[in-house]
């Protein structure tokens, strides 16, 4: 099945079901109209277990999480690292971003962007995290607050 059906599938089947069961594995409401392929495609790598430079399900970082969603969901490859990512992406407002969007932040005090998620909606990111692996977080908890940097997106 070539991955235009593949993905058309995985879309009417996710509509069909409203994105119910997505919806309680991201803490909020998933409706008909939103990226159902970012949903399911992120929805896979919840808990997956922190590893810097690690790429697959079995460990990965924040870029390397950010780079496997942009190829599935949308057949896009990215620079390695959140630093040239930031660097080659259109900078957007925090009151503008839209699903799929990159969120940046400096972390721990770096003087260049360290870290990249995926912003969802409703203030809501998912990202790679060093202490818990791919979760879901709020841009409005103090840690992430404190940290952001911009939005961005791909050119």
């Amino acid at each position: 099945m070539n991955r235009f059906l593949m993905m058309l599938s995985v879309a009417v089947l996710l509509t069909a079901c409203a994105g119910k069961s997505l919806s309680k594995e991201f803490g909020f409401t998933i409706d008909k109209s939103d990226n159902q392929a970012l949903y399911s495609a992120s929805s896979q790598w919840l808990g997956t277990p922190y590893k810097i430079g690690g790429t697959t399900q079995k460990g990965v970082d924040c870029s390397g999480f950010v780079n496997a969603i942009y190829k599935e969901v949308y057949d896009r490859s990215l620079e390695r690292n959140s630093a040239d990512i930031y660097l080659k992406s259109d900078k957007i407002a925090k009151s503008d971003l839209r699903e799929g969007d990159f969120v940046f932040f400096r972390t721990n005090n770096s003087k260049s962007v360290n870290h990249i998620g995926i912003y969802l909606k409703n203030g809501y990111f998912v990202h790679a995290s060093t202490s818990k692996g791919v979760m879901v977080n709020k841009l409005n908890e103090k840690y992430y607050q404190n940290s952001f940097v911009s939005g961005g997106r791909a050119k």
